[in-house]
């Protein structure tokens, strides 16, 4: 009688799984990780990129690079292809052996470590199963021994062993492993330092942009520096490692090339938009900006306070007219003053009684007894006190113009008293 979970079970014993399942390293999963996160970032922006209106091309461009160049920082920190070297060999699975296998082995050597992978071709019938991926660390100075000696116990393939002891030696001219780990730790940390000043990048963009565009500058500066100081400190003597006849000659793998077109693309824009904004101020703008569009941007601003004279007008047309020219600015000025000299009332309807402030005859209930200075006598009088004085009479009122001290009575006109 069968029970339920009797399937692949013989004789009451436990499932016997007869075949080998293990599976090796396909890939990085750190770098994975990072790759992930920014193309979702980017996916994100694609996605909301056809609802923008205003200042796309800024706005993608400076969304793909810094987005681009972040992702290359932090995977070229991490990633194991600084410099690579492949081969096929034909050469003995374990040492003092005769049976020989062929295989394809691989180094991809990183900042931190190093990577070595063996793989066997499909024409070996009894060693089709053989495919390692093995990593062993440098962030210490005995580290890579330590590692060395691991894979020792463990008897990994000779090929893999061969490879990791080229790294291990560090005397008599064979010091590769210790100049590639000082070279690692260079470019880690001007890695890290671009790093922090792509943080600070993104946080001027949005805040300041022309501040933004010198930090990208120095950010590709700090780019071309690492591959440069990664470059000069690695092994006089490039290293070549031989191999039952297969030699293995390492070149430049993609980590090294992608931070040089990193920080070529960042110094090459930064110096643009840098270029630009000198030559013409406040011109660089993209959404991102915190009061972009709204009542405290900055253009709003720089336009509010230069005042409603320099603003450009609509025509009818519904274009904006273009700037008067200096020579324009001169003749409509000459037209308004012709234009106000023409506007100016006529001496001949203004009485002067003083220096100091005019009154006009038909406004007014008292008239002075000269129209003009000139009418005045140059001979002087003394003035009456006012409540003896007969220069105001009531309309209605008895005429005293017999007084003798009114030397003009002729030029006299009759008021009314308040």
């Amino acid at each position: 009688m069968k029970g339920w979970f009797d399937a692949f079970r013989n004789d009451g014993g436990p499932t016997l799984y007869n075949f080998n399942n293990r599976t090796a390293v396909t890939g990085d999963v750190t770098v994975i990780t990072f790759l992930a996160i920014f193309s979702t970032l980017y996916v994100a922006f694609l996605i909301i990129f056809p609802g923008i209106r205003k200042e796309k091309f800024t706005t993608f461009c400076a969304v793909t690079l810094s987005l681009f160049v972040g992702a290359t920082i932090v995977i070229s920190i991490c990633g194991s292809a600084w410099q690579v070297s492949h081969a096929k060999i034909d050469s003995t699975y374990r040492a003092f052996s005769n049976e020989k296998m062929s295989a394809d082995i691989g180094v991809y050597v990183g900042l931190k470590h190093v990577n070595i992978t063996l793989q066997a071709l499909p024409n070996n019938i009894t060693t089709s199963d053989i495919d390692f991926n093995e990593r062993f660390e440098w962030i210490n100075s005995n580290q890579m021994r330590c590692s060395f000696k691991e894979a020792l116990e463990r008897g990994l393939p000779y090929p893999i062993l061969t490879v990791a002891e080229y790294f291990t030696l560090g005397q008599d001219g064979l010091a590769w492993g210790g100049q590639y780990r000082a070279a690692g730790y260079f470019a880690i940390i001007m890695l890290w330092t671009s790093f922090t000043v792509w943080l600070l990048m993104n946080l001027m963009l949005i805040v300041v942009p022309r501040y933004g565009a010198l930090l990208m500058t120095t950010c590709g500066f700090i780019l071309l520096g690492t591959v440069c100081g990664y470059f000069a400190m690695l092994p006089e003597n490039p290293l070549t490692i031989n191999i039952e006849g297969a030699i293995l000659e390492f070149k430049f793998g993609w980590c090294y090339w992608l931070v040089l077109i990193a920080g070529g693309c960042c110094l090459l824009t930064g110096v643009i938009i840098t270029t630009i904004e000198i030559v013409n101020p406040h011109s660089f703008s993209t959404i991102l900006e915190v009061d972009y569009d709204t009542p405290y941007d900055r253009h709003v601003i720089i336009e509010d306070s230069r005042g409603k004279r320099f603003q450009r007008k609509r025509t009818s047309s519904g274009k904006l007219e273009e700037q008067d020219s200096i020579g324009h600015r001169i003749l409509r000025r000459l037209s308004s003053k012709t234009r106000d000299e023409k506007q100016v009332p006529s001496c001949s309807n203004v009485t002067l009684e003083n220096d100091t402030y005019e009154i006009q005859e038909k406004n007014s209930s008292w008239k002075y007894p000269y129209s003009t200075q000139e009418d005045r006598p140059s001979r002087n009088f003394r003035r009456n006190n006012s409540h003896l004085s007969n220069s105001s009479i009531p309309r209605n009122g008895p005429h005293v113009h017999e007084n003798s001290m009114f030397r003009y009575p002729e030029k006299a006109t009759s008021v009314s008293m308040w």
